[in-house]
């Protein structure tokens, strides 16, 4: 019986998570007339199972638009509580995605060896 709730877990928190990723996604396009924000992606959003806290991951994140977002918590938890029927509405948080980060990293890498195998068979 405890392998029927746990398996019933999981998709229910990622039905939770994709549902409150498309939300904040929409509120956010339309916070885009604030120019501190510029262009954000929503790219994976992580609710606790006890829904008190939810991770926002977004695509970059600048210092400047994270203290808008900031600024636009509660407005963005308003409206999370408005279109969402959760027992309770999470506090968010915003943070840069790190697999963006690391793709970043990666691409750079790539292309300085691509860049130096590139100088070798010239010469």
């Amino acid at each position: 019986m405890p392998e029927s709730q746990s398996g019933r877990r999981y998709p229910r928190m990622a039905r939770v998570n994709e549902l409150v990723r498309e939300v904040l996604a929409e509120e956010i396009e339309l916070l885009q007339g604030d120019e501190r924000i510029g262009l954000l992606t929503v790219t994976h959003v992580e609710v606790d199972p006890d829904l008190r806290r939810a991770k926002v991951l977004l695509s970059s994140l600048g210092e400047e638009a994270e203290e808008a977002l900031m600024e636009n918590r509660t407005k963005l938890q308003a409206t999370l509580a408005r279109q969402v029927r959760l027992r309770r509405t999470p506090q968010l948080t915003f943070m840069a995605d790190p697999a963006i980060q690391t793709a970043t990293r990666v691409e750079d890498i790539l292309r300085s060896l691509r860049e130096t195998s590139g100088d070798d068979s010239g010469a």
